[in-house]
């Protein structure tokens, strides 16, 4: 998956901006949230909308529309005037997931959204309850085995990467893990810290901070990450072939001018090459992503739906709704 999203940075520069994309924003942008606040997609939306006012010159305003698997504030932009003025920080989830775990979805992801850029991937981090007699992915699959449907993991919403990942896991593994759903990772971790749920898959700026109150048990993609090289891919400690992480893009209601898109897609590419972007960005766990046109991006959200899809039969996680 990274050697994907690695070849897109390699895209030729955009070309200059039609007279429209000159004179946008002239007045402010409404960025929708659709998680709580306190994780990665907070955080990158508010480090995000800080740059791009002082590059744009308008308030870029963070509005929280929460639940559903990014499902409800999702809607609400696929419903908003195409004009540039109301745009949504998304994730695989969104773009990609949902299109396999609703039978229903209110929005088409290819048609009715449409992405702006590509600007994180996001690995994550198995934890579990110190609590938790487990030290190992070996310890937690003989525990789970002896208590068939009495382990229980917190996602940060049905249908989500989290959700998704914990039960691929457990059907690889061949054990039963229960299913605690939550508006957000932050909720879910507080109630993992809290001993209400046992584990979680959580992102590393949300779940590492918790150092002695969570215990790590290994990473979702192949590759170690920065901020804890010493914590083990789960494909090296029994999982093999696990390699699995989650990505944030910025996305605007389908329709949108092309001239629009390709200016905010100049701009957010320049921000997240910034050093300091880059910086903190690697220091919460991410992986920058320089990504490529909008255009190319429509392609890429169309295989990322075909690989998900594949992921949600792997995990036997039945269409909802």
């Amino acid at each position: 998956m990274m050697r994907t999203l690695a070849a897109l940075g390699l895209t030729a520069a955009l070309l200059a901006a039609p007279a429209t994309a000159q004179t946008y924003p002239t007045r402010p942008v409404t960025i929708v949230l659709p998680y709580a606040a306190g994780g990665n997609t907070d955080a990158i939306a508010r480090t995000l909308a800080h740059r791009l006012e002082r590059r744009l010159g308008q308030p870029f305003v963070i509005e929280p529309r929460l639940g559903a698997a990014t499902v409800i504030g999702a809607t609400h932009v696929a419903r908003s005037v195409p004009d540039g003025y109301t745009i949504l920080i998304g994730t695989s989830t969104t773009m990609a997931i949902n299109a396999s775990v609703y039978k229903k979805l209110p929005y088409d992801p290819t048609k009715d959204l449409t992405p702006i850029a590509l600007v994180a991937g996001v690995p994550f981090l198995l934890v579990v309850n110190p609590a938790l007699p487990v030290k190992s992915l070996a310890d937690l699959v003989a525990y789970a085995k002896s208590r068939p449907g009495q382990v229980s993991y917190a996602s940060n919403g049905a249908g989500g990467a989290g959700h998704l990942l914990a039960e691929l896991m457990g059907s690889e593994l061949g054990i039963k893990l229960v299913h605690v759903p939550y508006k957000g990772l932050s909720p879910a971790l507080n109630d993992v810290v809290g001993g209400h749920v046992q584990m979680t898959f959580g992102d590393f700026a949300t779940a590492l901070p918790r150092a002695g109150k969570l215990r790590a048990l290994g990473v979702s993609t192949a590759q170690r990450v920065g901020p804890a090289p010493e914590i083990a891919p789960l494909a090296e400690v029994g999982l093999k072939g696990f390699d699995v992480s989650s990505w944030q893009m910025m996305i605007a209601p389908g329709k949108t001018p092309p001239d629009i898109l390709n200016r905010l897609n100049a701009e957010l590419r320049a921000i997240v090459a910034e050093p300091a972007v880059q910086k903190e960005f690697s220091g919460r766990g991410l992986i920058p992503l320089v990504s490529g046109t909008p255009a190319e991006l429509q392609a890429y959200v169309k295989s990322e739906i075909v690989r998900w899809g594949d992921v949600v039969r792997r995990a036997g996680v039945a269409a909802t709704q």
